[in-house]
């Protein structure tokens, strides 16, 4: 589903692109609600979708909350980032602030559709129990973080889209915020290949590289549709892999994101 703008050539961007680039998270849910919905505050109208749709579904609700706590945690993050003083350079502030900017429009997406069975905001502990004690005051801390965190969102999302096959409309929306993240995820892993000092690092994944082992664990899948795609046209293995993205359990999620979450 083709809804937003191609941005490859983001490695670094300036207010007016910042600017686009929100313009484009935007652009096709507010086509679909319709010009006369397009003054209505946009949780409201997902929220009005939602209720309707899954008033009574438990499994529903236990996807959106899910997804509302990895919300959460990328929200928090962001804020934190982006008030810390002297972390972020002049040059990638417009990137880390529009993350942020999306982010917070993400939690309110789900806490007005879920309404009072959302669940709580966490505690978070953004130095992972001290794997991460300078996360807020080194940049290269932050980013590997940063990237960590969208890896792990992206594929979080895409373990969930069978859970919402029963509401193709609902599933759609969740795909839109999907393909966000994983826009996040390339600009910041883009990032992390300049402050790392790692240039093999691209805006994608290759196999199962990664600073956590965990989060790309079975990235390095080389079978889709039930075929393996090994030594097809010629390309390599790393190849293939980077042309597709694995699901992450919801289990394997919460086991990566738990020391996050302190209460």
């Amino acid at each position: 589903m083709d809804i937003f703008k191609i941005i490859d050539d983001f490695q670094r961007i300036d207010g007016d692109a910042a600017g686009r680039l929100e313009y484009a998270t935007r652009r096709h849910f507010m086509s679909k609600i319709g010009s006369k919905l397009a003054t209505v505050a946009v949780p409201t109208v997902f929220a009005s979708i939602v209720n309707k749709a899954f008033a009574q579904s438990a499994t529903a609700i236990e996807v959106l909350n899910y997804a509302l706590t990895l919300e959460y945690l990328e929200d928090e993050f962001y804020k934190a980032g982006n008030a810390a003083a002297n972390l972020i350079p002049a040059s990638d502030k417009a990137i880390f602030a529009q993350i942020g900017k999306h982010e917070t429009q993400h939690v309110a997406f789900l806490v007005k559709a879920l309404g009072a069975k959302a669940i709580k905001k966490p505690t978070f502990d953004f130095q992972y129990g001290g794997a991460f004690g300078d996360v807020f005051t080194n940049y290269k801390t932050f980013v590997t973080v940063s990237s960590a965190l969208e890896d792990t969102g992206v594929r979080a999302y895409k373990g969930q889209a069978t859970a919402l096959k029963a509401d193709p409309q609902i599933l759609e929306y969740a795909l839109q915020v999907h393909s966000v993240e994983a826009r996040h995820a390339a600009v910041v892993r883009r990032l992390a290949a300049t402050v790392t000092a790692n240039p093999a690092m691209k805006g994608w994944i290759t196999g199962k590289e990664g600073a956590v082992p965990a989060i790309y664990a079975g990235e390095e899948n080389m079978t889709q549709g039930g075929v393996n795609l090994k030594g097809l046209a010629s390309k390599s293995d790393a190849a293939v892999t980077e042309a597709f993205d694995e699901p992450l359990t919801k289990a394997a999620v919460l086991a990566i994101a738990g020391p996050f979450i302190k209460a």
